[in-house]
């Protein structure tokens, strides 16, 4: 059985949407969240000006990163995981 302090990966694919742009939303998984957030893509208008959307590889608890996803489904952002890989 898995200590609840053991390690694992997550890749997930978020659209930020222009109106968090100035909101810290992937620095706060880090700095709330305690995970270790690898940024794997990402897709940007020019200077900024539509959404946002980002690969990301989190690494975490299995707490931690279940936390950091409710965190960004609470922003009711568009998520994607690693388990619909075939839809990116």
């Amino acid at each position: 059985m898995a200590s609840d302090n053991t390690l694992t990966h997550k890749r997930i694919r978020v659209r930020i949407p222009k109106d968090y742009h100035q909101e810290p939303v992937i620095s706060r998984l880090v700095s709330e969240y305690g995970l270790t957030v690898n940024i794997t893509a990402a897709i940007l208008g020019a200077n900024a000006v539509g959404d946002g959307w980002f690969d990301l590889e989190l690494q975490g608890t299995d707490a931690q990163i279940q936390s950091g996803l409710t965190y960004l489904y609470d922003l009711e952002l568009e998520i994607w995981d690693d388990t619909k890989i075939d839809d990116w």
